[in-house]
């Protein structure tokens, strides 16, 4: 069901094909990913009771890489893997170690997100980062001077890890006043999910929550935005607005690879662990696809971009020009309506 979901979302007509050849070879438990969302729990359960025995400046680092490990297998699961089972793995990613992000909104977000013709739009792609002209127009001077700032590299991770969770808890408790797509049930289910993690950090690890949240979330969130930072840029054909960052050895697998996000967009049911080889056949034409947006590494990012803009914040058409094809259905959710 996902699959043909997903398929659906690209207007290249050889991506279907290849989409339902991979549907077809996916086996019904996914080991390698299961090994690594046990490794990333118990890494974190094993972590943070550390606290207290080992200094702060081993647990922090590594109880990181753990967060942004998890945020990738979360990411991983939306698209459905590990298993054939969506309740198992829903079940697999509900557990909110970051605290500040409902797994169910998430996955709303995202699968609306993955509508690839409305990509970088300012209201219907809720992880873009442009904005109209109406809302620039309505912005206090001191928010725009820091989106200007985010729209560097050293901004984004800077700035963006508190702006980020700042600006999403803002829209959804908005939300929640409206109760718009069972929000009020979402947020009543994350907080008691939460309840065993915070129990966990306070009564057993003895760590301040103040200190998990400044020292560990944060500077995850950090660096997931280097990842997002990059993936998108608006372009009228939808197909060029995907990036691809090769050679990412050192980030590319906490990423679970989808620093190759083009070859994501086009085809989500890949599992994690066979991006490379599936890139290296395909990449010609996954770079003709794409218009050529491909940097070299994580560092080409920060070259071009750690102190310069990596583009305009107002969108160059103000919006997206809507499909007038049925294909794509209504969307998840508007940030309009919030």
């Amino acid at each position: 069901m996902l699959d043909s979901a997903m398929s659906a979302t690209t207007t290249d007509p050889a991506v279907p094909r290849v989409t339902a050849r991979i549907h077809h070879k996916r086996t019904s438990v996914e080991v390698p990913t299961l090994l690594l969302i046990a490794t990333a729990y118990g890494g974190w359960l094993l972590t943070t009771a550390a606290y207290g025995r080992w200094p702060l400046w081993i647990v922090a680092p590594i109880v990181v890489v753990l967060l942004t490990l998890h945020s990738s297998l979360q990411h991983e699961i939306i698209h459905g893997h590990p298993t054939r089972w969506g309740w198992i793995n829903r079940l697999l990613g509900m557990v909110p170690l970051s605290l500040w992000l409902p797994f169910e909104r998430y996955r709303q977000n995202h699968l609306e997100h993955h509508i690839d013709e409305r990509l970088t739009d300012p209201l219907d792609d809720s992880e873009s980062y442009y904005r109209t002209p109406e809302e620039w127009a309505r912005l206090q001077p001191l928010s725009r001077a820091l989106l200007h700032v985010q729209q560097t590299l050293a901004g984004r991770i800077v700035i963006g890890s508190f702006w980020r969770i700042a600006v999403f808890l803002r829209i959804e408790l908005r939300a929640v006043i409206r109760n718009e797509k069972r929000v009020r049930a979402i947020w009543i289910e994350h907080l008691l999910w939460c309840v065993p993690a915070i129990l966990w950090l306070t009564l057993v690890c003895r760590m301040p929550l103040w200190i998990y949240i400044v020292a560990m979330i944060i500077p995850a969130n950090g660096v997931v935005l280097i990842r997002s930072f990059a993936e998108h840029r608006a372009r009228p054909e939808s197909r060029h607005r995907t990036a691809l960052v090769e050679r990412a050895w050192l980030l590319g697998p906490l990423f679970l690879f989808n620093n190759l996000h083009a070859l994501h967009h086009e085809s989500p049911a890949i599992p994690w662990y066979q991006y490379n080889a599936r890139y290296r056949v395909e990449r010609d034409r996954l770079i003709a696809k794409n218009g050529g947006l491909v940097y070299a590494t994580y560092f080409d990012v920060a070259r071009r971009f750690l102190f310069r803009p990596h583009d305009v914040i107002e969108h160059p058409t103000g919006r997206v020009p809507r499909p007038t094809s049925r294909l794509y259905g209504p969307l998840v959710m508007s940030r309009a309506d919030v």
